[in-house]
């Protein structure tokens, strides 16, 4: 054989192994694309808050680790509920082999969008949005995180209210009109009356922004609201700073869905721990992309709640919480 023939053999022979190797390779990694409703994709990475670290490094702990074998592709709806429809469809185009999506009305827009592509969700309530039939054997392609008790969290917020303002008679409810007039409002009117209190609904209109906040708030002055609850819709965790700012500057008592508005100088948060919840559906992402089948996959329950209570801002607000609500706090930022 010529020295020019077994080179050009050599040549043709190696790349037919190097492209074996990269279709090998290509085989073994799975896509996973991440949807938030209104967090920056930016802070959706193993760096952003401890939440999302958890959440990436318990999926290394089960086998998958993001540029290795998992590809990771983020989107942001960025509390636009209008884009919802469009975003999902976008992203059902682009055939993951997993959708994570947060949020109720998004993951509500995903199940529009494919009764296929596997899905997993974080949800107050997933049985009561229409979601699924069933937390315990969900069928179809939908699985997730629900909390426990589902809407029953949203009484005991406000009984946590009503507990730090002895002489307390109106709260406002400020949420989207679609939250206030399903089933997750309705929690919100029986739970107000079974604590004897007015609960005066403070709706954003047809988007989250700065405009709408700005509008509920000074709506809230002129009615003379005592205090305020702020609804579970993931779509105010773009606007966390300046919800607690309009709160403080109106100074209205406020009990927040997330402790991150404690921890901006929000006055209490009562929420699911977010680092227990996300390496939760780490787990149940690495199940779905092993092989298992989302509908058979019960939606976890947290039972890890968290109070935080902001003295700051209770002594900018004239409140002196009460020693056995201190008490019983996780934690108490001073």
């Amino acid at each position: 054989m010529r020295r020019r023939d077994f080179i050009t053999l050599f040549s043709c022979t190696a790349a037919t192994w190097s492209l074996a190797a990269l279709a090998q390779q290509s085989a073994k990694m799975k896509r996973m694309a991440f949807v938030q409703s209104a967090s920056k994709v930016s802070r959706m990475t193993v760096s952003g808050p401890p939440w999302y670290g958890a959440f990436f490094d318990e999926l290394g702990r089960l086998g998958y680790v993001e540029g290795k074998n998992l590809g990771v592709e983020r989107y942001s709806g960025e509390g636009r509920t209008d884009r919802y429809p469009a975003l999902a469809r976008d992203v059902v185009s682009t055939n993951p082999d997993l959708i994570l999506a947060v949020g109720g009305r998004l993951s509500l827009d995903f199940k529009m969008a494919t009764t296929t592509i596997p899905i997993v969700t974080i949800v107050i309530d997933p049985v009561a949005l229409g979601l699924v039939a069933n937390i315990g054997r969900p069928g179809g392609n939908i699985t997730g995180v629900t909390i426990a008790g589902g809407l029953d969290i949203i009484g005991k917020r406000m009984g946590l209210l009503v507990e730090a303002m002895q002489k307390l008679s109106t709260v406002g409810y400020l949420a989207s009109r679609p939250f206030w007039e399903d089933a997750r409002g309705a929690a919100a009117r029986e739970a107000a009356k079974r604590a004897g209190i007015a609960l005066s609904p403070a709706i954003l209109g047809n988007a989250f922004n700065e405009a709408e906040y700005e509008r509920v708030f000074r709506s809230l002055e002129q009615d003379r609201t005592d205090a305020l609850m702020i609804s579970e819709e993931p779509e105010h965790a773009a606007y966390i700073a300046m919800i607690v700012e309009l709160a403080a500057k109106n100074r209205i008592p406020t009990i927040y869905p997330l402790r991150e508005f404690a921890d901006a100088g929000g006055l209490m948060a009562y929420s699911i721990n977010q680092v227990d919840v996300y390496r939760r559906l780490a787990s149940l992402v690495a199940m779905i992309l092993k092989g298992a089948n989302p509908g058979d996959i019960p939606f976890y329950q947290p039972t890890k709640f968290e109070l935080v209570i902001n003295l700051k801002a209770a002594k900018a607000l004239g409140l002196q919480m009460p020693a056995m609500l201190l008490g019983r706090a996780d934690e108490v930022i001073e």
